[in-house]
């Protein structure tokens, strides 16, 4: 990465994060704290009104604006392979919406190719059913919106059941997709395959769902549950 770059990103960690330590700074960046403090030199004497506090950390001066949006090309071909995928993979309106952010990344760097399509990095894959593309939208928005949703669903072993659960992440597996829950059944969490989902409707007339229960907590689960299986398997 160049040097201009590195500094642009002081400055956005700065501007997000403030007040941030220099310490803080060099892990994010990946730099050694002494060339933290050399930037910070540099970027005062550019003229971006930066000041420390001892013991708290480097702040921005109120009113200060980052220039107009700057990519790497690198960076430009990540964001576009993204939105490719997300185009390929993901439900109508979230692709959609990944359209309309590089449509807004294009305005900001109008010299650059901002067209998937002509990207040397492609993304090439069979876009889900659209049946399943809608069930996507009803999970994300249920997630969003914290309601329960009732479906049915065909497991492996082909036993069809009905469940009550309310969603709480959507997990793409290059090729599937899952969704992470709160089971009420079972009282515990259960991932489900989308694809294999059906008549699936969001309810709102279940109580809430408990704190307690929630995406971090969920992923803390699937971690010990991981970390339980491999050493169950040497």
């Amino acid at each position: 990465m160049r040097k201009s770059d590195r500094l642009f990103q002081v400055v956005n960690l700065i501007r997000v994060h403030q007040p941030i330590t220099a310490e803080d700074l060099a892990e994010r960046v990946g730099v050694s704290v002494r060339t933290i403090y050399r930037y910070i030199d540099d970027l005062s004497v550019s003229g971006v009104p930066l000041y420390g506090m001892q013991g708290i950390g480097y702040a921005l001066r109120e009113g200060f604006e980052l220039p107009p949006l700057t990519l790497t090309q690198n960076e430009l071909d990540a964001l576009m392979l993204g939105v490719e995928m997300l185009s390929n993979s993901a439900g109508a309106e979230l692709a959609a919406c990944a359209r309309t952010l590089l449509s807004k990344v294009a305005a900001a760097v109008p010299l650059r190719n901002t067209q998937p399509c002509l990207s040397s990095i492609r993304a090439l894959r069979v876009r889900p059913s659209t049946v399943q593309q809608h069930y996507l939208d009803d999970l994300h928005r249920a997630i969003q919106k914290a309601c329960a949703v009732r479906f049915s669903y065909l497991s492996l072993s082909g036993q069809l059941s009905s469940r009550l659960v309310f969603p709480l992440g959507l997990f793409y597996w290059g090729g599937k997709w899952t969704v992470g829950t709160w089971c009420t059944s079972r009282k515990a969490y259960r991932d489900f395959r989308v694809d294999r989902i059906s008549h699936l409707h969001i309810t709102e007339q279940e109580p809430p769902l408990e704190g307690q229960w929630n995406l971090r907590a969920y992923m803390q689960f699937q971690s010990e549950q991981w970390a339980a299986q491999n050493v169950n398997s040497h």
